[in-house]
């Protein structure tokens, strides 16, 4: 309950347990088992801050917190605890409280996303669970991006970033080293996982303004963000992540106020626990740096868990309310955690603080504020203040109105999808594409080019050889043809020379056998006309 400008969260004897507004920037603690009351703790000091004009972010976890939207019931515990804390005199009222609901799968809440490139690659590496070679890889493929000026909004686009660059690691490598396909194949396994997971949701445009959460409604009373984390939770990688991230958002989006009179809003991180289970060294001090320097900023952080021991020593120190609802302690292990939760406190005498720790009842708590000075109040035995509003569940219905009704349901309940890494390097391979099509066409009608011409020379070569054939058949045909014509000649000649010869051989013959006289003078002439005739023969036939 707000009163007196403080937090009034419990009363121990007549002395009321507040945390001083201006001192809720320096954090706190709500602590204790299962059952000892520290969703009602959560709950009153959540309303309490609204009254405040304090926005509040809380995670339901359990989905017995949407009922703040509703007021509570007057019922017969109610007016005796109303009764005994003399709550009606300070002005303690069953109301509602303005209530924004958010959900990550955008079913029970308006959606909340944020982009790839603004969730980083650190915390994207716990999310996908990569080991240090992948996280390195993963953190190279940022960078990339970052220099070829490429958007990475939600999951395909870093799918579409990790083809890229493993399709370019040979020109990546000078400078990055050995870009292996095992890792790129890992992480994209793992993303595919996260997308069964429902996680691929959480990604995308319109991202979540954080500054959406620093609202305050028409009586000026801080709108109470509620992320519903009923189904969220039974994946606790996701949960704690985006945990974590809210976190680093925060630090990184809003400005250096110093130290104001009132947060500019405080968060409740329910299931602290699971923020640091198995994160790496280089991620707890994030988170340390963070719990150090966040208060300057004007943000209250307050961690709910079961055990103290689940917050690192590092970030315990920097929560200075703390509220420690019972612990138990059956093993010596327990204990030990009793000891350590007990003396985390200054030491009041008036009680016993390991003993009180054990035998709180539910709706009982050792509580500790910082002091205006800055300074822990003695530890106080305190019981808890009821909520205001309506303690259970919301029915479906009722929900669903309000988140319809919402303000902001407009700016954020449609996915939108600007160019991004995909489409660009989509765009950029369909053009590498149709570029190797068009080299490759060039190619192929090079080739046939090539082979038609080869096919061409071939043609004319054997229509040369056939000529140059047929023009050495026909030279034949008519040398033969040349020849039988100058054997017909001859023996023409032959034949009409010899006739001739032979006559003027022998009219020449038969004179000189005249001349010569006798048997003697007949042969010799003969003989000398057959000469002559053959002589003639030879001169007619040019041999």
């Amino acid at each position: 309950m707000f009163c007196d400008n403080q937090i009034w969260v419990g009363q121990s004897g007549e002395k009321r347990c507040c945390i001083q507004l201006e001192m809720a920037n320096r954090h706190g603690l709500i602590a204790g088992a299962t059952g000892t009351g520290k969703t009602i703790t959560l709950k009153g000091m959540a309303e309490s801050f609204s009254d405040a004009g304090v926005p509040v972010f809380l995670s339901d976890v359990k989905g017995d917190l949407a009922g703040m939207l509703k007021p509570g019931e007057e019922t017969d515990d109610m007016k005796r605890r109303m009764e005994r804390f003399g709550l009606a005199e300070a002005g303690f009222s069953l109301h509602a409280y303005p209530t924004e609901f958010w959900d990550l799968n955008g079913k029970r809440g308006l959606p909340l996303r944020t982009t790839v490139s603004e969730f980083g690659p650190l915390l994207l590496a716990r999310l996908l669970e990569l080991n240090k070679i992948q996280s390195d890889l993963l953190d190279i493929v940022f960078r990339i991006a970052d220099e070829e000026k490429l958007l990475l909004l939600d999951i395909k686009d870093l799918k579409a970033m990790l083809g890229f660059v493993e399709d370019h690691a040979a020109e990546y490598r000078p400078e990055y080293g050995n870009i292996g396909k095992a890792s790129i194949g890992a992480i994209m396994r793992a993303l595919t996982s996260l997308e069964g997971r429902g996680g691929e949701l959480f990604f995308g445009e319109p991202a979540l303004d954080i500054r959406d959460w620093f609202r305050t409604d028409e009586n000026g009373r801080g709108m109470i963000n509620i992320l519903d984390a009923t189904a969220l939770f039974s994946d606790p990688a996701i949960y704690s992540t985006f945990m974590l991230w809210l976190l680093t958002e925060l630090f990184e989006k809003m400005p250096e106020v110093g130290d104001p009179e009132k947060p500019r809003i405080v968060f409740f991180f329910d299931e602290a626990h699971l923020l640091f289970d198995s994160a790496p060294r280089y991620l707890l001090q994030k988170i340390e740096q963070v719990m150090k320097l966040i208060r300057s900023k004007g943000i209250g952080v307050f961690f709910v868990t079961q055990n103290p021991a689940d917050i690192p020593d590092e970030v315990l120190s920097q929560l200075g309310n703390k509220v420690q609802h019972a612990l138990r302690a059956y093993t010596p292990a327990e204990q030990k955690g009793v000891k350590a939760a007990a003396l985390s406190f200054r030491k009041n005498p008036e009680f016993d603080t390991v003993k009180a720790v054990t035998e709180l009842r539910t709706g009982e708590a050792v509580v500790s504020f910082l002091q205006k000075d800055g300074s822990p109040s003695e530890a106080e035995r305190a019981a808890i203040l009821p909520p205001q509003s309506k303690m259970g569940a919301l029915d479906d219905l009722t929900r669903q109105a309000s988140i319809l009704s919402s303000s902001l349901r407009d700016k954020y309940a449609e996915i939108t999808d600007r160019e991004s890494a995909y489409e660009i390097l989509l765009r950029k391979a369909a053009g590498e594409e149709a570029l190797e099509r068009e080299a490759d066409q060039d190619a192929a009608e090079e080739k046939a080019r090539a082979r038609q011409e080869a096919l061409d020379r071939k043609a004319a070569e054997k229509e040369a050889a056939a000529a140059r054939k047929a023009a050495e058949k026909e030279a034949a045909a008519a040398e033969i043809e040349k020849q039988r014509e100058a054997a017909k000649r001859k023996r023409t000649l032959q034949s009409i020379g010899g006739a001739a010869a032979g006559s003027v051989g022998r009219e020449i013959g038969n004179s000189i056998g005249k001349a010569a006289g006798g048997t003697f003078g007949k042969r010799i002439g003969g003989n000398v006309g057959a000469s002559l005739g053959r002589g003639i023969l030879k001169t007619l036939l040019g041999l």
